[in-house]
């Protein structure tokens, strides 16, 4: 009964396995490490790419200065910029929209990787050349 268990668990495993995600951090940023925990803790198999030059990343992935958050993530063929929680990244996984990623800007308290009580909802943003940013989500 073991080896039959183990024999069926096996599909499973490969079926569940992690989704790979860059993420682009300064290597001082505390929060970004907490940021990637949380990211794989659920489901995402996280590679850091430590840089202390953060401009040069959000640059080549075109990331508008008022959109900016901490950290820059690539997952999918999208841009996750800054501490979306990992359900709206799973999400745009899902519905594959038609745009370049999204953004959560700064550094808001009470999202992942940043301790406290969020004082308001928090927005993500679409990260889109062709028009202006678009509220993706708040939680």
């Amino acid at each position: 009964m073991l080896l039959t268990a183990l024999a069926l668990a096996a599909p499973l495993t490969a079926m569940a396995a992690a989704i790979p995600v860059k993420l682009y951090k300064n290597p001082n940023c505390y929060c970004c490490d907490l940021y990637a925990k949380h990211l794989a803790e659920n489901g995402f198999k996280v590679e850091l790419i430590n840089t202390t030059d953060m401009a040069s990343i959000k640059q080549q992935y075109n990331v508008p200065e008022k959109l900016e958050g901490c950290h820059t993530a690539l997952v999918g063929g999208y841009v996750v910029e800054g501490l979306v929680p990992a359900q709206f990244v799973q999400r745009m996984l899902k519905e594959h929209p038609p745009i370049r990623g999204v953004a959560l800007p700064g550094m808001p308290v009470g999202a992942p990787g940043m301790p406290g009580v969020k004082p308001a909802p928090l927005t993500i943003y679409t990260l889109d050349s062709s028009s202006p940013p678009k509220v993706f989500a708040s939680f």
